[in-house]
């Protein structure tokens, strides 16, 4: 995160947050959600790995992309739809100094949209051929791979850029208590 977005996270550092009075539950179960973003990446990741080392079959590597990339899918869109239209607002108003940050933030959910929209391309074809064509999914579960790390890297330093610009805002001006 550019030195000029650290302004309250130096006033506010990570290890002091826990213990800070304004840290609220809202608080962790929004940092909570990250950290499911994170496995759930993380899931994608390795039963790729499994399924091409020839440590998985197709058919459950076909049923647990299908779940875990569902979910992963579908938690990503709603979490960034409401932080970009309600929750960045918020913050914005409270701290306008960091307002490009915030702004930098929502054009990271733009890029991720875009990567999340390529895998869940390739994952459907995976999951479908499972049924139409099980010998051809070991070629596409390579693409599959690529994009779970892609979207692991990008979830990985946007998750961290995130909190750290938006947590020490919350405390700093006792918002979600």
């Amino acid at each position: 995160m550019p030195e000029e977005m650290q302004l309250l996270l130096r006033e506010y550092p990570r290890v002091t947050w826990p213990d800070h009075p304004n840290f609220a539950r809202s608080v962790q179960k929004w940092m909570g959600a990250h950290d499911t973003f994170r496995t759930l990446s993380s899931y994608i990741r390795e039963d790729s790995e499994a399924f091409l080392d020839k440590k998985m079959e197709d058919q459950i590597y076909a049923q647990k992309l299908a779940k875990y990339g569902h979910i992963l899918l579908q938690s990503l869109h709603g979490h960034h739809t409401w932080e970009d239209r309600r929750f960045f607002p918020e913050l914005g108003a409270a701290e306008s100094r960091l307002i490009t940050g915030l702004d930098m933030l929502e054009t990271d959910h733009e890029e991720l949209d875009g990567t999340l929209d390529d895998f869940k391309r390739v994952a459907n074809r995976v999951v479908q051929l499972a049924q139409l064509s099980p010998a051809d999914m070991y070629d596409e579960t390579g693409t599959v791979l690529r994009h779970a790390e892609d979207i692991g890297a990008i979830l990985n330093r946007h998750l961290t850029d995130e909190e750290d610009l938006v947590v020490p805002i919350i405390l700093h001006h006792k918002l979600r208590g």
